[in-house]
């Protein structure tokens, strides 16, 4: 839900003005309203943004660029080492100085790699073979020219060797792990001793930030004698802002936002849907006129995760994740602060999973040791041909869409009324009333009120849709324009409702992966569980290792599908723009 929301008009003497706005800041409830004008063109505004920009950036990093810098020239160095040591491993354990020996008795050592098969004895000396590749050094006077060189040069690609054999190149690498360790020690010494420091430099900063907004903000009247600050308030906190503007010489004026105003959105919700709430963000917050959609995008996610993982085991799996996540007991950085919705997620999907009955991969329907009374509450089966599965993934679809667009009808009357509403309210009763009376038909409801019902709705429905979609417009433009609509929404309710398809596929695909690699398992067993000893190690491997795999890409797939059909599918019918603003309170 968004909270209600008040709007603060405020205009004080310019000599009281810096003590009202520590007073404002200090209660810390008012969101103030933003100008775009002269923002992005104040210097120290931007110079103060830089600044915290870059402080960000280090406490992220955990060390300033230059150390972090230096660490990477050394892993760096480390890898091309170690490439080069595997490079000079061929040509085996050697001294440079014997070399130089050699060089000074006048003998010309040139390093060579060909095919086994053009290779002849007289080239020189094979120092070792690489599958189809011999490499051999060829020894010459250096006073005598060599024509057999000629030939060697025109057939063979010569190797330049380091001066370092691969034995003292490795010895290189592990100086450099030294060293790596010890700037590795550097960077943590460095953090413990700044990065409190710089956290609280940054909070200096965005409070130097948000000071400066305000009176960017701030516009003068009266020859610059008054200050005029405009900014909005939670219902629930009126009553402390009223507590502080009543100790103040200040004029005010309290009045509800209109369609006009940008108004901060502050969302309300329960423990649950509070989950869900980040995943509203990465589309967009809801404007202030708008429904919040977390509370219905929530279980709907829940359902929709569940599903495309289709798997309880897999389900029990992301709940124990998620709770040794939740207590710090597993550290994974990507994964942080996200424990709780891991865990309810597990939770839907071990529910929904029992269901569908697949566990790791096993189907629970076909199990012999699955008790019947189990069975019998699985969703296994067909309708008309189709599996029951299927079935259930496009009628949970088709609810989602309906319940889309009942949502806009209602948001959009609300925002600007039912008259200029009329055609998506039309369709809305074309789609969602006609599914209802053609269920009622079929179950309760008696043929001659069953036809009845059918021709009111489709002509009030037509009515709305074709004559008075834009009242007050000529109707035979009205009319054109209802059948355009038509044809972009019978195009696009098909499809929509056929990508729910995907909530089956996916669990479908999870499972034979999980399955396959079941049967991959016991293949090495012999067919059994009864194999011998040697054979349990394989067999437990290829189960952890493939399930771990089918777990994390029907995880990855599980998140990214639901959200495609929460953001296209739903918002879409919903008519949900996203592009409202978060309420963020000047306050220290």
């Amino acid at each position: 839900m968004i909270t209600q929301m008040k709007k603060y008009t405020f205009l004080v003497f310019h000599r009281e003005y810096e003590a009202f706005l520590e007073q404002l800041r200090e209660v810390g409830v008012v969101h103030i309203t933003e100008k775009a004008a002269g923002m992005a063109d104040d210097a120290h505004l931007q110079e103060l943004l830089a600044k915290a920009e870059n402080t960000r950036k280090i406490i992220a990093q955990g060390a300033p660029d230059q150390l972090l810098t230096e660490k990477a020239n050394l892993e760096q160095r480390i890898a091309s080492t170690k490439k080069e040591a595997d490079r000079m491993a061929i040509w085996g354990d050697f001294s440079a100085e014997r070399l130089e020996l050699l060089k000074a008795a006048g003998y010309t050592l040139r390093y060579f790699s060909c095919a086994k098969k053009l290779f002849q004895d007289e080239w020189g000396i094979i120092v070792a073979e690489d599958g189809a590749t011999v490499y051999f050094v060829h020894v010459s006077k250096t006073s005598e020219p060599s024509e057999l060189l000629n030939t060697v040069l025109e057939l063979c690609q010569e190797q330049q060797l380091n001066s370092k054999s691969a034995a003292e190149l490795l010895k290189d690498v592990e100086g450099l792990n030294g060293l790596l360790v010890a700037q590795n020690a550097r960077i943590e010494l460095w953090a413990k001793e700044n990065i409190p420091a710089l956290e609280a430099e940054l909070k200096d900063l965005q409070q130097q930030i948000d000071w400066k907004r305000v009176t960017l903000n701030t516009e003068t009247e009266c020859d610059g004698a008054l200050k005029l600050l405009e900014g909005f308030c939670p219902i629930d906190q009126v009553p402390a802002l009223q507590e502080m503007l009543a100790k103040q010489d200040v004029y005010y004026q309290e009045e509800d936002p209109t369609a006009e105003d940008n108004t901060p959105i502050k969302l309300r919700n329960n423990r649950f849907t509070q989950l869900f709430e980040s995943l509203t963000g990465m589309y967009g917050w809801p404007n202030y006129g708008e429904f919040d959609p977390t509370p219905i995008l929530a279980p709907f996610f829940l359902l929709f995760f569940a599903m495309c993982m289709g798997d309880c085991g897999y389900g029990i799996l992301l709940m124990i994740i998620g709770v040794l996540i939740a207590k710090k007991k597993l550290n994974i950085e990507m994964f942080d602060g996200l424990g709780p919705i891991i865990t309810v997620l597990g939770v839907g999907t071990t529910v929904v999973g029992f269901f569908l009955g697949t566990f790791m991969g096993i189907d629970l329907y076909q199990a012999e040791w699955v008790p019947q009374a189990l069975k019998s509450v699985m969703i296994k089966g067909e309708v008309m041909g189709y599996d029951i599965q299927m079935v259930l993934a496009l009628c949970i679809g088709v609810f989602h869409i309906c319940l889309a667009m009942v949502v806009k009808a209602i948001c959009y009357t609300k925002q600007f009324g039912f008259k200029e509403n009329i055609a998506t309210w039309g369709w809305t009763l074309l789609i969602v009333g006609g599914l209802l009376v053609a269920i009622l038909g079929m179950t309760i409801l008696p043929a001659a009120l069953f036809k009845g019902a059918i021709i009111a709705v489709g002509t009030v429905s037509a009515l709305a849709i074709y004559i008075f979609n834009t009242p007050g417009r000529n109707p035979l433009i009205n009319i054109g324009a209802g059948l355009w609509e038509t044809y972009n929404m019978a195009t696009g309710i098909l499809g929509d409702v056929l990508s729910y398809i995907r909530l089956y596929a996916l669990g479908l695909a999870g499972g034979m992966l999980g399955a396959a690699f079941n049967n991959l398992g016991l293949m090495v067993m012999g067919g059994s569980t009864e194999g011998a000893t040697w054979q349990w190690l394989p067999f437990v491997l290829i189960l952890v290792l493939g399930h771990v795999l089918n777990l994390a890409m029907s995880a990855l797939g599980a998140f990214v599908h639901p959200l495609r059909l929460s953001f296209v599918e739903y918002f879409k019918n919903a008519g949900y723009e996203g592009k409202g603003t978060l309420y963020r309170p000047f306050k220290k």
